[in-house]
């Protein structure tokens, strides 16, 4: 199983109710197939930068998903063909971690570098 994030945003104009019941439908998609919800949180009404399908804001919804690939994209075609869905975007985190493991990794050889005496004085030190 792998890690996902998917952020999407939903219609202002969508009663709360609306939208609890079509998040809930999301949550058991993942459930259903053997994946787990790890986090699932309404991230607040913001204003768009751009009008998207003539909306200026939108209820931003984040979900962290450990599951199959198959169920995210059973996931992201329910995204698609729901109306109530304005855009979204999916990324797996499982590459990012790899990523910044990498960058860790890279900075801290450099670190270490800088707090190495420089080869001079350590030469002249030994002798």
């Amino acid at each position: 199983m792998r890690n996902y994030e998917i952020i999407f945003i939903v219609r202002p104009d969508l009663p709360e109710e609306d939208a609890d019941k079509f998040l809930s439908q999301m949550e058991h998609l993942v459930t259903s197939t053997g994946g787990t919800v790890k986090k699932m949180e309404k991230l607040g009404r913001r204003r768009l930068a751009y009008k998207i399908k003539r909306c200026q804001e939108g209820l931003y919804v984040l979900f962290v998903l450990d599951c199959q690939a198959a169920t995210v994209h059973e996931f992201e075609r329910k995204l698609k063909v729901s109306d109530p869905v304005i855009k979204f975007m999916t990324v797996r985190l499982d590459e990012e971690m790899k990523k910044v493991e990498k960058f860790r990794q890279s900075r801290a050889k450099r670190t270490a570098r800088r707090k190495a005496p420089p080869a001079a004085e350590a030469t002249a030190a030994a002798s």
